[in-house]
C-alpha cells in the first residue's frame, strides 16, 4: 500500500501530476538546495533590504561571484528585486519579494523539523559511524 501523502505514481488515488508543476518543483529544490541560495535567503529574511556587501558579509564566505550569481538567479525566479539607486557612486540594494518571503516560510518547516529531530539524527549517525568502524 502507498504512504499517504505520496505522489501520483506511488498512490493512484491523487490526480496526475502536471508535468509542469513536476518541473517546477524538480526546478526549486535544486535552487534551495544550494546552500547558498539558502543563505542569502536567510540573511534577507532576518535583515530585510541590503546592499550586496552586506549580503556578502553576514552570508558568510560566498565569494563575489557565487553571490552575484546566487542573487542573479534569484531575481530571475521571482525571488528578491534589485533596486538601483541613481547615485554616485551606485548605490544597489536586494529585498526579498512577496513570492522570496513565502519560499522563507516553507523552509522555516525545515528548520523547525531539524531543531526537533537534531539528538535523533545525531544518535543515527552515530551509530551508523560506529557499526562501520567496528565492521
Amino acid at each position: 500500500m502507498a504512504a499517504e501523502g505520496a505522489p501520483a505514481h506511488i498512490r493512484p488515488d491523487y490526480p496526475p501530476l502536471d508535468p509542469r508543476v513536476e518541473a517546477l518543483v524538480n526546478d526549486v529544490i535544486g535552487r534551495v538546495a544550494d546552500k547558498w541560495t539558502m543563505i542569502v535567503l536567510e540573511v534577507l529574511t532576518e535583515h530585510g533590504e541590503l546592499r550586496f556587501t552586506r549580503i556578502g558579509e553576514l552570508s558568510g564566505g560566498i565569494s563575489q561571484k557565487m553571490l552575484t550569481q546566487t542573487l542573479r538567479q534569484m531575481e530571475r525566479d521571482g525571488l528578491l528585486i534589485r533596486t538601483v539607486h541613481p547615485v554616485i557612486p551606485p548605490r544597489v540594494e536586494y529585498r526579498l519579494t512577496d513570492l522570496g518571503f513565502t519560499l522563507s516560510e516553507a523552509f522555516c518547516g525545515v528548520w523547525i523539523w531539524a531543531e526537533k529531530n537534531l539528538e535523533r539524527i545525531e544518535t543515527a549517525r552515530q551509530a551508523f559511524d560506529a557499526a562501520k568502524a567496528a565492521g
